[in-house]
């Protein structure tokens, strides 16, 4: 019996213990099933504003000059004064260098001494030359004179009181005076080829002393306009040859930036040009925006562009040599052009905007960027199916899609989409929410 009781007490407990809950189970309160709502997510938007707008299109340019000027040294010499250094600004006509004067009087002098020994020689030849017509004219009367002796000793030969010896002496004498004549007559036709030639070394002396004062002049370096001093390439004791390079210099008012012109938008700027004549463009020089304006395009072009001549439109002081700069050029205004965000834009070509609490995709043509009024730099772009007022999402979304549900932030500068009805709005600490 006791036997018994133990077997059966620990199955008696078990059948007590799976009836009660069998009971406690049958007796619950029925839960209801969880209901499944969509996540929604929070996103910024702006509305959408049409308007014409100018793209900006950003090149990085590099001030430069097609006049900068070299001042070399008009012969070889030494240096004696360095007036000005690098950077420093001058006026037109201040003293930039000086060359030692005494390198080039030697030089004068000589050539001096050159044209008044042609002038000498000058005066010479015309003093001869009165010399010889005057000779002339008495050789002539003595060849007169000899022919008459020829004639009368010829006379009395025939008369058979003349000596032969006589007539030939006489004959002689004649063909002697004859040729002092013959002489005499070439020297006089010499004469103007013997000035011309002494006249032309005289003028070739003359230009070599102009040339010379001319390198005396040029002994004192000057500055030939207003400007700014960009180099300065010797120093006081420097023996400098012939056109050598002493300092470079440039003025202020011929300062252009060279920025090349990406390829794709070459012809969209050619044609600008050509209609408007400039186009506006700004520099940023620290705190500061130089006015700029797009004046030529470069007659050479390269695979990747052609390069564009920017004007200074503005006092060029702050600008330096070879300084760059990042230039904003503004392209040709266009219409309907609503400006975003550039976190808004998905690979290059599409936004979306919001309607009736879910995305919308939009496939918008980017225009490019533009720098708006409080800095903000926002990309331009255009689309048939953005009208004023669309709610534009500008929160970047690595999960974006068509018909995603989104809700708008609230934050007094944003707009609210439209309110779902209230008894569709789920009770997010009973819910559990799906991406």
């Amino acid at each position: 019996m006791r036997t018994a009781l133990k077997i059966l007490l620990p199955i008696l407990v078990l059948a007590i213990g799976v009836g009660a809950f069998r009971v406690l189970k049958s007796s619950r309160p029925e839960q209801p099933a969880p209901e499944v709502q969509e996540r929604i997510w929070r996103v910024e938007v702006e509305r959408a504003q049409p308007q014409r707008l100018a793209p900006e299109l950003t090149l990085y340019g590099r001030v430069e000059t097609p006049d900068l000027l070299r001042a070399t040294a008009s012969a070889a010499a030494w240096v004696i004064e360095v007036a000005v250094r690098d950077g420093d600004r001058v006026a037109a006509g201040d003293v930039l260098l000086r060359l030692d004067e005494r390198d080039f009087a030697s030089r004068i002098a000589q050539v001096e001494a050159q044209i008044a020994e042609l002038q000498a020689q000058l005066a010479s030849e015309r003093n001869r030359h009165d010399t010889d017509r005057l000779a002339l004219e008495q050789e002539q009367r003595l060849l007169t004179l000899a022919r008459d002796a020829v004639a009368r000793q010829e006379r009395l030969k025939t008369q058979r009181v003349g000596a032969e010896q006589a007539l030939d002496e006489a004959e002689q004498a004649a063909v002697q005076r004859a040729l002092a004549v013959t002489s005499r007559e070439q020297s006089m036709a010499d004469h103007p080829a013997r000035v011309r030639a002494l006249e032309a070394r005289l003028a070739s002396n003359q230009a070599r002393l102009d040339e010379l004062e001319l390198e005396f002049e040029r002994a004192t370096i000057r500055a030939p306009y207003d400007g700014i001093v960009s180099g300065v390439d010797v120093t006081v004791g420097d023996q400098v040859a012939k056109g050598a390079v002493l300092a470079r210099m440039f003025a202020l008012d011929s300062l252009q930036v060279r920025a090349r012109i990406p390829a794709p938008y070459q012809a969209e700027l050619v044609t600008a040009l050509a209609g408007q004549g400039s186009l506006p463009a700004t520099a940023a020089i620290g705190d500061t925006t130089l006015p700029l304006k797009l004046a030529r395009i470069a007659g050479e072009a390269g695979p990747s562009g052609v390069d564009g001549l920017f004007e200074v439109a503005a006092d060029p002081a702050a600008l330096r040599l070879g300084q760059m700069l990042t230039v904003k050029l503004a392209r040709p205004a266009r219409d309907g052009v609503v400006a975003v965000p550039f976190r808004a834009v998905y690979g290059g070509g599409r936004l979306y905007k919001l309607e009736a609490g879910r995305m919308v995709g939009v496939d918008v043509e980017t225009l490019g960027a533009r720098a708006a009024a409080a800095g903000e730099e926002r990309l331009l772009v255009r689309s048939p199916q953005l009208k004023a007022g669309d709610l534009i999402v500008t929160t970047h979304m690595p999960n974006a899609i068509e018909g995603l549900r989104v809700e708008t932030l609230d934050e007094g500068r944003m707009a609210r989409a439209p309110a779902r009805p209230a008894a569709a709005a789920p009770d997010r600490g009973k819910t559990q929410a799906v991406q």
